[in-house]
């Protein structure tokens, strides 16, 4: 069960950056629900976050006394592999810029996300937060991540140097309503998605699926995420990572066999083994999360059937990344 936040709020103006985006479409109406606070949501069409002029003038014109900072440079595996450089650069600016402008600004709490794909290609699963730093991350998206771990250091810093209370939250594989679902940039669920629908509505014999469908991962539904986000500012105050995952092992052929049949693909599923897969096992351990009396606990199936219908929806209405 996910601890409910309370209605009382130590916060009177909220900002979340990205909030136009996947998690934001999540967090900001958790927030507006659990505190009783002024949410403020800005995305990219409202400042640009690579420029550090823009980011001060950002927090000049909302002066948010907390900050829930989303904003990222994101995509899926074959993004990652192709355009190394730019999630390297843009994240480590974005980042960078934004806590640090946050701490001058005066604002009082800083939470933030960072990819599970930080933690070390050979960790041994579960992976526990202690983990961080006993190796480097998986080759492809080492780049993204490594500029997103790069948060840690400077969230443990500057609470040590100047006492700035920021949080780092580590969400596993995040899946739900509002994903991006264009074919070059998408995560693992909503690629599948979108490619089972297709192929149902076209009568096609068969989807490729990437690799060998052999993988374990732990996917979590976003409704949980935003559920906890008002949790972790309103009564956690610590630099530790914390890791916002189910425990559950799914193999990417499950995952895959579950969403054909949420669709209704009557079809066959061809492994395309040339494809890039990323690592054999990555689970991420709960029991910190646990410990806190939190979680996420959505089942995926469940979790699944609420974003298809979504995207069917969304995709209808053409409100859906393609």
């Amino acid at each position: 069960m996910v601890a409910p936040a309370a209605k009382a709020s130590q916060f009177e103006r909220i900002l979340v950056t990205g909030a136009t985006g996947f998690l934001g479409s999540h967090v900001v109406p958790a927030l507006r629900e659990e505190l009783d606070a002024k949410i403020i949501p800005v995305g990219s069409e409202n400042y640009d976050l690579l420029d550090g002029q823009k980011i001060e003038r950002m927090l000049e014109d909302n002066e948010p006394d907390a900050v829930v900072h989303l904003a990222a440079k994101v995509g899926g595996i074959i993004a990652n592999r192709d355009l190394p450089a730019d999630f390297f650069y843009e994240n480590v600016m974005i980042n960078t810029q934004v806590f640090d402008a946050c701490f001058r600004f005066g604002v009082k709490k800083f939470l933030t996300f960072m990819g599970g794909c930080a933690y070390p290609a050979d960790a041994e699963s579960p992976i526990s937060e202690d983990k961080m730093w006993d190796g480097f991350p998986q080759f492809e998206s080492a780049p993204y991540s490594v500029a997103k771990k790069i948060v840690l250091v400077q969230s443990e810093s500057y609470r040590r140097q100047h006492g700035f209370n920021s949080v780092v939250l580590i969400p596993g594989n995040v899946y739900g309503e509002h994903d991006n679902f264009k074919e070059s940039e998408s995560h693992v669920i909503p690629a599948l998605i979108r490619r089972f629908v297709e192929a149902k509505e076209s009568g096609a014999s068969e989807v490729s699926c990437y690799g060998s469908g052999k993988p374990e991962r732990d996917f979590v539904y976003a409704g949980d995420i935003g559920k906890l986000v008002p949790w972790f500012l309103a009564n956690y105050d610590a630099s530790e990572p914390v890791n916002l995952s189910t425990g559950v092992h799914t193999s990417i052929r499950t995952l895959a066999e579950t969403i054909k049949e949420i669709v209704g693909f009557d079809g066959e599923i061809r492994w395309d083994t040339d494809k890039p897969e990323g690592m054999l096992i990555k689970i991420f351990g709960a029991d910190r999360l646990r410990a806190l009396g939190l979680a996420c606990d959505t089942p995926l199936d469940k979790g699944l059937r609420t974003t298809v219908d979504w995207f069917l929806a969304a995709r209808a209405e053409g409100k859906v990344r393609l």
